[in-house]
């Protein structure tokens, strides 16, 4: 990822809330930048009141889903596809801690399917959540994962790999 992807998210943003009337600073979290390879664009928590940040995050995290949508789709429109970069849009914690929740529920679902060999699904996730239970379940050479149904009724279905 290039500082020029970095500084067009980070910038593209900031014009968002700005229109929005929600002027704030937003930063990159290089810490996250490392880690999963998506440029996490922070928003300064500290610009926005208690009832802004609730709406700006959304019920489930849907606002955050809606800017981040947006984001990735207007910042990589017209990329070569070597050149796309992927966005994650944070606000006072909610997707890490989001993230943490997802990853403890992957693991327990990844042990029961293990344990009893019965396939499970987890309903109730956004296509982002979905995306992130698939890869963290990548690592888990025995279980294989599938997103079944259309929205709004799509599940991911947790099985054991076919030999």
């Amino acid at each position: 990822m290039t500082d020029q992807q970095l500084q067009r998210g980070q910038q593209w943003l900031e014009t968002l809330l700005t229109h929005a009337g929600l002027p704030a600073t937003v930063t990159i979290d290089g810490d996250r930048l490392a880690s999963d390879g998506s440029c996490w664009l922070v928003m300064d928590a500290a610009a926005f009141t208690p009832e802004q940040t609730t709406s700006l995050v959304g019920e489930k995290g849907l606002g955050l889903d809606a800017i981040q949508y947006l984001a990735n789709t207007i910042l990589n429109l017209g990329q070569p596809e070597a050149e796309q970069q992927a966005y994650t849009v944070e606000l006072d914690g909610y997707r890490a801690h989001r993230q943490a929740e997802l990853q403890a529920m992957a693991e327990a679902i990844a042990a029961q399917v293990q344990e009893t060999g019965e396939p499970e699904e987890m309903t109730g996730l956004s296509s982002a959540e979905r995306r992130q239970v698939h890869t963290f379940l990548k690592e888990f050479d025995d279980l294989e994962t599938e997103s079944v149904g259309r929205e709004p009724d799509r599940r991911l279905v947790v099985r054991r790999a076919q030999a």
